[in-house]
């Protein structure tokens, strides 16, 4: 029996009985030999690592776009995050860590630079075709290893694509996942909110701090505890109807005074206007586009979607750069751009 084999009958052993167990994964698009060492969730996790779009995430805005300060989150940061608060809720329901890791370390892959308003802008360009969690699926399909894609279990695909609170994955690891997402942007983002001088503690509301607790420490690990509570023997992931109710009031809280602030987005219009303008020049210079991407129009991709996925897999940085290449004149270029 091979190391794999064994695990794999470790966890009928010992996760519960509602865990998606590695042996009962739908598969991969393209058949491939198993691994001797590995089980099929825990192959996902480290294609996933191991990606340029994983490596990207680091030069990515999360909420505040080029922040003066070394501890403000970043897109990967904000990933780790979501990682390590669907693993403690995962591990304690029993359910399979391999799998929620995956879905966790990919389910943003296919965000763009400068954070939502780049997806704003990219969606407003496509008539709404632009959604950062379908791009991230696209991403692992098809874009990654120079259009081979990662060949990912149909169960890390489908809780990547469905982490969006609307949408509902098929598995209770990503269920965990989509959950975990939320708790772990919002009280990270307002720690961040915090370090920019833009809300305080005293700006929530009484009611949701008696509910949650009034530190971002104590809020997230309440809240961490309350699911683990209230979906312990469950098939599914939920939180009591108090904290649920006093998490969505946070969520609200959030958007108006910090996700649509002033002062946080002021740079957002900025933002816009390059991808904007990054779109137009190469929907009208498509053969500045790089060669693996003019492939794929050659395969039938249509123009508009090969452009969104180029400037959609740009960093922070790299958008700047480009934007500065391509409007700004070679003389009035600094700090290398």
């Amino acid at each position: 029996m091979s190391i794999r084999e064994q695990i794999e009958a470790m966890e009928q052993e010992t996760l519960s009985p509602y865990a998606c167990l590695s042996v009962n994964s739908k598969g991969r698009k393209k058949d491939e030999p198993q691994c001797d060492i590995r089980p099929v969730f825990q192959r996902d996790r480290d294609r996933i690592l191991h990606s340029k779009a994983f490596r990207r995430l680091k030069n990515k805005t999360q909420v505040f776009l080029t922040p003066k300060g070394d501890h403000y989150r970043t897109r990967m940061s904000h990933t780790l995050e979501v990682s390590q608060n669907a693993r403690t809720i995962g591990k304690a329901l029993r359910l399979n860590e391999d799998l929620v890791e995956a879905i966790a370390l990919g389910h943003d892959l296919g965000h763009t630079p400068f954070g939502h308003a780049g997806e704003r802008t990219l969606a407003r360009l496509t008539d709404g075709a632009f959604k950062h969690n379908e791009q991230s699926v696209r991403i692992v399909e098809k874009l990654e290893k120079d259009g081979e894609g990662l060949n990912l279990t149909w169960e890390v695909r489908n809780g990547i694509l469905n982490h969006e609170m609307e949408l509902t994955p098929a598995t209770l690891e990503g269920k965990c996942v989509r959950l975990a997402d939320k708790i772990a942007y919002i009280n990270a983002d307002f720690d961040d909110g915090i370090r920019a001088g833009i809300l305080s503690e005293e700006d929530i509301p009484i009611a949701i701090r008696e509910e949650l607790g009034y530190d971002v420490k104590s809020r997230l690990d309440y809240m961490i505890h309350d699911i683990i509570i209230n979906s312990t023997g469950k098939n599914d992931i939920v939180m009591s109807e108090g904290c649920y109710q006093a998490f969505m009031d946070l969520r609200k809280f959030m958007f108006q005074n910090l996700y649509t602030n002033p002062v946080a987005k002021s740079e957002e219009v900025k933002a816009d206007l390059m991808i904007e303008q990054l779109f137009y020049w190469y929907m009208d210079h498509s053969e500045e586009l790089p060669e693996k991407m003019q492939k794929f129009m050659r395969e039938g991709e249509a123009k508009y979607r090969v452009v969104c996925d180029y400037i959609s897999g740009m960093t922070d940085q790299y958008a700047i750069e480009k934007f500065s290449h391509h409007f700004i004149p070679m003389a009035w270029q600094v700090d290398g751009y």
